[in-house]
């Protein structure tokens, strides 16, 4: 229960509004903290620095800082938008979480509610000239912020809802979810190798939701499943697509009294996210790649770059990991599989590129590149891709010159005997 809250927490964290609120609180506190500091502040230290300045320096801070967020609003809506149009709907949230945006929002809007209260507290002449000083210099500080944060901003602004700046973004998330998965293959737990309907006395266990897997609490199925005669076998991996009438699990030595608590570890919402799921990732990265390939949009420029990072991203599934231990001996969950997120990622791009000649030559180079990094799982969906790629290739491209070429590529890859294709 406490994984899955932390889970939660997490996604909380992540909105804007979170972020938002507290420095809206931060600032209510550091305007009503010179109530407290007053009495510790020397009688003759207002007069020396001119904290009637005060009064002048919040007004000013008010009601530009209301400006400027009204204004980063309305960029962060256009960069939004633009980002759907030019790269692909999925990839917003990652716009949305990011955290240095949301920082200098949180930042703008932490300084308008602190200015706001602090001229309410002055106008009601709760600070006194002691207060006046400790706000004086709580007021240099956030201005201070500010201009950091505007500074930051700028630089923000600059690659803000831009494609390359987007797809950059959801292969960093694409690379740690992979990365995190890598280093737990099955997620604390044992493998599972067998079928679990075949299992005596095991018993299916349905989801009560209908949506996609976000997250599964082990340390919760970990509990459940402490006596040696228990264990649960987990048949969906977070990404999967779940109804009432596909079991999500099968448990063994459990009660169905405990079927809510199984139900409980896993969380199932409307939406995929990126940061249990890989495939996600390598999904939205492919989507862009399409996106660009299509007849309104035609730039194979981006869709070469995707592929590119596409191959960085894939490229960790060829690392060796140290051997896991598991930490929950009697939960088994499936790997993930290297031919579907190979499926995932080339296959539309091969689809939808198949008469773009620079498509055509990049995607076998890119599954040459991963066919040589040493894995044999990662080689054989590799070649298996590079053939698919060529007779799509084959079927689309007029110039028979032009296939010749991307045969020729293919053979000096060593992917695939192309011998007679050329020959065609």
């Amino acid at each position: 229960m406490i994984e899955r809250w932390k889970w939660f927490v997490i996604r909380i964290s992540k909105r804007p509004w979170f972020r938002a609120s507290l420095y809206s609180v931060l600032g209510i506190a550091t305007a009503l903290v010179a109530l407290v500091a007053a009495p510790y502040i020397p009688e003759d230290v207002p007069t020396k620095i001119g904290s009637d300045a005060v009064d002048n320096i919040l007004g000013v801070l008010a009601s530009s800082m209301l400006a400027v967020t009204t204004f980063s609003l309305s960029i962060m809506v256009a960069a939004y938008g633009s980002a759907t149009n030019n790269v692909t709907p999925r990839a917003i949230s990652l716009l949305v979480e990011d955290s240095t945006t949301q920082n200098t929002l949180s930042t703008f809007v932490g300084s308008f509610i602190f200015s706001l209260v602090g001229i309410i507290a002055l106008s009601t002449g709760l600070y006194g000239d002691n207060g006046r000083v400790v706000l004086f210099a709580a007021t240099i500080v956030v201005v201070i912020l500010v201009v950091y944060a505007l500074l930051r901003w700028i630089d923000q602004l600059s690659g803000l809802g831009r494609v390359a700046e987007t797809t950059a973004r959801v292969e960093k998330a694409a690379t740690q979810a992979l990365c995190q998965r890598m280093e737990q293959p099955y997620l604390g737990g044992r493998p599972l190798d067998i079928d679990p309907k075949v299992l005596p006395g095991a018993r299916p266990l349905y989801a009560d939701k209908i949506g996609f897997v976000q997250h599964i609490d082990m340390p919760s199925l970990g509990e459940l499943t402490k006596s040696d005669d228990c264990a649960v076998y987990i048949c969906v991996l977070p990404g999967i697509f779940v109804e009432p009438s596909r079991p999500i699990a099968w448990s063994v030595g459990i009660g169905d009294d405990c079927d809510d608590a199984l139900r409980d570890a896993f969380v199932i919402g409307a939406q995929r996210t990126f940061d249990r799921d890989p495939r996600y990732g390598i999904i939205v990265m492919a989507e862009v790649a399409s996106r660009a390939l299509s007849p309104a949009i035609n730039d194979q420029g981006t869709a070469i770059d995707v592929i590119g990072r596409g191959v960085r991203v894939l490229s960790h599934l060829s690392r060796p990991t140290p051997p896991e231990d598991p930490k929950f001996d009697r939960v088994f969950a499936p790997g993930l599989s290297v031919a579907d997120m190979l499926d995932d990622f080339f296959t539309p791009i091969a689809r939808d590129g198949a008469a773009i000649i620079e498509v055509c030559i990049r995607l076998q180079q890119a599954l040459a590149s991963l066919s040589r990094l040493g894995d044999a799982a990662v080689a054989l969906a590799a070649n298996r891709h590079a053939s698919m790629a060529l007779r799509r290739a084959e079927a689309a491209l007029t110039m028979p010159d032009d296939y010749q070429r991307v045969c020729q590529v293919a053979d000096a890859a060593g992917l695939l005997d192309t011998s007679n294709q050329q020959g065609k």
